[in-house]
């Protein structure tokens, strides 16, 4: 079987690469039959801290494949691609949406459901179901105005514009902007940083934020301190390092 999906570790890092560069890693159910094998693995990995999702090639993807769509692609049940990414958006580790560029409609679906997306300086982001008559169903109506507020979310998805990525950093749509000579790098030491610190810490934090997510801060106040899961098996540790300095 073809590796649609690849997965190469280093240093406590997953990095999964969506590998159809002849196709521009457009997307189609065999990918996400893999990606979403790759995610049950990860998740009952310990040795893995962090998740980068880039794509090979010229560009993260360009987006849902119109061929497999045109020919009726058979998905194994009703909501399927959006569960395959609620799974990887709930792994109990950071995830990372390293985009270079073609970043469309469907891929933006994808790399929403990381914790955030770090941009190449080509990166270009858009939303095109509009173009197609087309409506989302992977994730884009939920995740997109969480991201970057209701009013920017409907002018992206009304004129199916592309947004390079300096305005995609200006609306909160990617984090950070990297050159792409330095691209490889910078993830590197991005994923170090997370890599180094607490495991628990990061899994905890998760669940967290996403239990408050929209709330009130009332509510989320008492819930951060009722449901707190408290201090990770390596706290005793990172502190008697850190007093030996």
């Amino acid at each position: 079987m073809t590796d649609l999906v690849t997965r190469q570790d280093a240093d406590g890092t997953a990095i999964l690469t969506l590998n159809r560069p002849d196709k521009l890693n457009s997307l189609t159910v065999a990918m996400f039959r893999q990606l979403r094998e790759h995610t049950a693995d990860i998740r009952r990995d310990d040795a893995v801290r962090c998740v980068v999702l880039r794509g090979a090639g010229k560009c993260f993807s360009a987006g849902h494949d119109l061929a497999d769509i045109a020919s009726g692609e058979e998905v194994p049940s009703r909501g399927w691609h959006s569960e395959t990414l609620r799974l990887l958006e709930k792994l109990p580790k950071p995830v990372i949406a390293a985009v270079h560029g073609h970043c469309y409609t469907g891929a933006l679906e994808v790399a929403l459901a990381a914790d955030f997306i770090v941009a190449a300086e080509s990166a270009r982001f858009g939303d095109t179901h509009s173009k197609w008559a087309l409506t989302p169903v992977w994730g884009m109506s939920q995740r997109l105005p969480r991201r970057v507020g209701l009013a920017t979310a409907k002018r992206l998805m009304f004129t199916a514009e592309f947004v390079p990525a300096a305005e995609a950093l200006r609306i909160g749509l990617c984090e950070m902007v990297i050159p792409d000579d330095q691209f490889d790098a910078e993830i590197e030491k991005l994923t170090a940083q997370i890599c180094a610190n607490s495991g628990f810490s990061h899994a905890a934090n998760k669940r967290l934020l996403e239990a408050t997510d929209g709330g009130g801060v009332d509510a989320g106040l008492q819930w951060e301190v009722m449901e707190s899961e408290g201090t990770g098996p390596d706290m005793a540790e990172r502190i008697a390092v850190f007093n030996k300095r």
